[in-house]
């Protein structure tokens, strides 16, 4: 395969990854620390979904050079990644 080809790849993955770690964050995380006061779910999923977070705006951008996406693409890709299921769209719509 083309090297072009395995970063779509692996910006995919970190995609999907930070979506899912970022509704898990809210969604489960959340409610098990203010509802019944578990707050080590929040440290461990919020840690995860941090790193995934730093990694997908590094593969936003890694993108935008590899696929010559527009600036305002870019804006999109990084405003999706503080919506809930924004990276799901951008994996749908912006990438091949």
């Amino acid at each position: 395969m083309k090297k072009e080809d395995t970063s779509i790849r692996v910006f995919r993955w970190v995609s999907v990854l930070e979506a899912i770690s970022f509704l898990l964050l809210l969604f489960v995380a959340m409610p098990l620390k203010y509802i019944w006061e578990m707050p080590e779910y929040v440290r461990v999923v919020g840690m995860a979904h941090g790193i995934l977070f730093i990694l997908y705006l590094f593969g936003g951008y890694w993108m935008y050079e590899k696929l010559n996406w527009s600036l305002k693409v870019l804006f999109i890709v990084f405003l999706s990644s503080v919506l809930p299921f924004g990276p799901f769209v951008v994996e749908k719509k912006y990438l091949p």
